[in-house]
Parts: C-alpha cells; sequence; structure tokens
C-alpha cells in the first residue's frame, strides 16, 4: 500500500469527543471513525488489524477441533422466551425491532439459545458427543452507557464457542483445555505478561467461574493478584471460600485495574433443557447435554492491545495483529530507489506501508509513530544505497544494506 493513495489521513489534534486512549490513539491514527457513542466504522487499517485478530484466534479455536459456524444476528422470540431470557426485566440490553407483519425480533447479544436449538436438530446419540462449534460475528448491546472506546460498545465483536458433552466430567476435561487456549491467544496478542486467570462468582450460569483479566488503568474491574500463582480475584467476588478453592495467600494479594477480555462458563443444561437438546446414553437412557460457552471480544481485544502497547507517541503494535510489517519512509526527492526497495520487500513476502507522499520528513515520523508500525525503514539521500531501520518501540537505529535487512526481518 502507498500512503498516498491510503483512503484515511492522521489527525495532529486530540479528538474531543473521546476520554480512552485506545480511541483517542485509533481515531488519530485512521484505524477507527466513531459513528455514535459505542459504534465505530473500521477503516482499511483498523479492518487490516482487525482480521488479523479473527485470524489468530479462528487458529486456535481450530486447533482443538471446534468447528466454525454463522448464526444469525436477528433472533425470533420464541426460543428466547422458552429459557426466560426474553424479558426485558431479566436481560436489559436487547435492541428490539419488528417485521412488518408484527413479528418482534430481537438482534442478538449472545447465542446459547440459538446453537442449543441448532444442535437439537442434529445430536440424538451419545456417538454424536462431545463437539464445540465457534463463530466471529457481530453483537447488539443497548449499553446505558457506552464507553471505553472499542473496547464497550454496542455493537462489536465477539468470538463466542459453545460446547456440547455428555456429562460434567467430559464438559471439564474440555473447560480446562481452554484456559490454556485463551492464555495462548493472549500470548499471540503480546498480552499474557499482565493477563491473570480470575475467578469470579455469582454468575447467571454457575456458582463459579473464570475471566481473563488484563491489567491495565483503563479497566474497568478490580482484580487481586497472587503473581506467584498466577491467578487472580475479582474484588466484588472476593470472599474466604474463593480463596480456598484457588489457594492464594491473602496476605500476598495485590490490588490491580485490570481489563475483562474473556470469560468462560459452564453452562450445564439450562439452555439444553429449554431446546429439547437430549441424547440416549450407551444404556438406551435419554439425558440433557451439558454446555459450556466461552467468549471473547476481537474489538474489546484490538483496544486492550492499544491500552497495553503504547508510548506518548502513539500506538506499538505486535508484529502478528501490526497492519503492516514495515513502514517505508520515502526522504528522496526521485521515488526510484524507494520504489525498487518497496517492490524488492514485496517479492520478499512482507507487508509494507509506503510513504511516498511530498511531505516534511518531521510529518512523516510523527504519523509513522502514531500509526505504530513494527519497523520503521527509511531511504534518504544522505545513506546512498543504505537503509535506516528502528524497532517502534526501540530508540536504537541501525544503518544496514537492503540484503542485510531482508536477512534480519525474515
Amino acid at each position: 500500500m502507498k500512503q498516498s493513495q491510503l483512503f484515511t489521513k492522521t489527525l495532529k489534534e486530540k479528538v474531543k469527543d473521546e476520554i480512552s486512549i485506545n480511541a483517542q490513539l485509533l481515531t488519530r491514527a485512521g484505524y477507527v471513525h466513531k459513528e455514535i457513542a459505542g459504534v465505530y466504522t473500521y477503516l482499511p487499517l483498523g479492518l487490516k488489524v482487525l482480521n488479523k485478530i479473527n485470524q489468530l484466534i479462528r487458529e486456535e479455536m481450530n486447533a482443538v477441533g471446534s468447528q466454525e459456524v454463522q448464526m444469525t444476528a436477528l433472533q425470533e422470540s420464541k426460543i428466547w422466551e422458552d429459557s426466560g431470557r426474553w424479558s426485558d426485566k431479566v436481560v436489559d440490553n436487547w435492541f428490539k425491532t419488528k417485521l412488518k407483519n408484527g413479528t418482534e425480533l430481537g438482534l442478538g447479544f449472545t447465542h446459547e439459545e440459538p446453537i442449543a436449538n441448532i444442535a437439537a436438530k442434529y445430536v440424538s446419540s451419545y456417538k454424536d458427543l462431545p463437539f464445540s462449534v465457534y463463530q466471529i460475528q457481530t453483537k447488539f448491546r443497548n449499553e446505558i452507557r457506552a464507553k471505553a472506546g472499542i473496547m464497550r460498545g454496542r455493537e462489536f465483536s465477539m468470538k463466542d464457542l459453545y460446547s456440547f458433552s455428555r456429562n460434567k466430567a467430559e464438559h471439564d476435561q474440555f473447560y480446562e483445555k481452554m484456559k490454556g487456549v485463551y492464555m495462548k491467544v493472549f500470548s499471540r496478542l503480546g498480552l499474557a505478561a499482565e493477563t491473570y486467570l480470575t475467578l469470579s462468582s455469582g454468575q447467571p450460569f454457575s456458582k463459579y467461574s473464570y475471566e481473563f483479566q488484563t491489567v491495565s488503568e483503563a479497566g474497568e474491574d478490580i482484580i487481586l493478584v497472587d503473581k506467584e500463582k498466577n491467578i487472580a480475584i475479582n474484588k466484588q467476588d472476593y470472599n474466604d471460600e474463593l480463596v480456598k478453592i484457588t489457594g492464594v495467600n491473602p496476605q500476598k494479594l495485590i490490588e490491580k485495574k485490570a481489563i475483562e477480555v474473556g470469560d468462560i462458563y459452564s453452562l450445564g443444561e439450562k439452555y439444553s433443557q429449554a431446546a429439547n437438546l437430549k441424547y440416549t446414553d450407551e444404556n438406551g437412557k435419554e439425558k440433557n447435554v451439558y454446555m459450556g460457552s466461552y467468549g471473547m471480544s476481537p474489538t474489546r481485544l484490538m483496544g486492550t492491545v492499544v491500552e497495553v502497547h503504547h508510548d506518548e507517541k502513539g500506538i506499538i503494535w505486535p508484529q502478528e495483529i501490526a497492519p503492516f510489517k514495515l513502514h517505508l519512509l520515502n526522504l528522496k526527492k526521485d521515488l526510484t530507489d524507494s520504489e525498487q526497495i518497496y517492490y524488492s520487500l514485496q517479492k520478499a513476502g512482507f507487508d509494507v506501508l509506503f510513504d511516498d507522499r511530498e511531505i516534511s520528513a518531521g510529518v512523516k515520523f510523527a504519523e509513522a509513530d502514531l500509526i505504530g508500525i513494527p519497523y520503521r525503514l527509511v531511504i534518504s539521500d544522505k545513506l546512498g544505497s543504505k537503509i535506516e531501520v528502528k524497532k517502534r518501540e526501540e530508540t536504537e537505529v541501525k544503518i544496514i544494506t537492503l540484503k542485510l535487512l531482508l536477512k534480519e526481518i525474515s
């Protein structure tokens, strides 16, 4: 991509109606555009990042044998009435509408009921279990106050995975496996060092469940961290029972603000009962399927990465999800040499943003820092045939040949 042809442009000034760091930087760098509070358009750079996060998540879900589906956002009321979650008194953040024939519909805020209803059409025997399915889909929640930029919105992306097991013991095996899968996702996003498996209580589906919380001053939650055990307890749920379950030392707990970046629930038989999702076991006895739910939001993860990985100049993207790996800045009057290097890098398989614009070097450097691509490459008359290379998170600058550059960044 040549920057002169890029649809978006950066902004110098702070965005007046944004408070959070992620919204400020993503808007100023041209990644997102705010439509209304809690609703954002993902522009070319932002969509590249979001697609990479989606692909990263997809790879880890596929690796444990989960199958991808795409469910509808429009939801009829009946299956939600059967489970008791259609009423606004029970779920207060539905977006609801009506068809012209008067049929009432909702925009899905989660999909336990729909997937249980679908599974009931295909599951009949113990031989059909266990399995899991997931989707990466837009969700809608009528939040009273959308805030924190793309980390809490009214329209957002969600990866929701649902597991189906014959019994609790079989479910628990998959549930434990998913703890590791989630931490692998956070590791690839550059968040693992400050992300803690966090026990909480009073959840709607089970007495206890686990959240994944990333330490950040932008967080809405307070967690109590035991660094030695690498586990935490949500402060609002703290009690002696949770201390006993986790085995933490109350004297060593450190209080930190954190962002919830994922959650995993044991659903039990609640939704299988409502959907008549049953199977016949080896002895011919009919039983309810045991379900689990596992959520993480790619858009929230994108915002969290920005909150964790930035400095006073702008964003610092981890390499796995950066929109481009290399940001090539031309400071020569003639583009010929720079274009040759640009095409050589592309031919070698690198994703490159080429700043070919006729603007000052200072503006190019400032914008490169704001956009946050992992490697900045500079070509100038002063350097001759060599290239100045700098990693975004470092201050050290190297002057090397193209051949050595290709070797180093491969």
